[in-house]
């Protein structure tokens, strides 16, 4: 008869559990910064389909800061937010921005997001 006791040590157990807090603590960190981002690419889907917003710079960007006061997204400065004219007439909006997250002492999580739509001449 074989009485070979099977199982996980505490040590293992312990060794497991932290790994697991480990990635866990940087998912909790992580998926903020993805769901804001993706407030944004919302937001900006919606100003480009809005036929109520003109191509004007200053209408599409006070439409998406409405957006952005909406979906609670905070990092997305106004120096982030290009409005360019495109070759059809419309306007081309892109956001780049940057999210620079505390990790844990000196280390921090930082997440670069950029997304761009078309918003066409036709639209207004």
């Amino acid at each position: 008869m074989n009485k070979r006791e099977r199982g996980i040590t505490l040590t293992g157990f312990l060794m497991a559990l932290a790994v697991a807090g480990f990635f866990l603590f940087i998912g909790m960190k992580l998926f903020p910064m993805y769901q804001e981002f993706w407030s944004v690419k919302k937001a900006l889907k919606s100003v480009a389909e809005d036929g109520s917003v003109s191509t004007d710079p200053a209408s599409i960007r006070n439409s998406l800061g409405r957006h952005f006061d909406v979906g609670y997204v905070e990092d997305v400065k106004p120096r982030d937010i290009k409005v360019e004219r495109s070759r059809s007439g419309g306007a081309q909006i892109s956001i780049d921005y940057e999210v620079r997250k505390p990790l844990f002492y000196n280390l921090d999580i930082v997440g670069k997001f950029s997304a761009s739509e078309e918003k066409r001449a036709g639209a207004e």
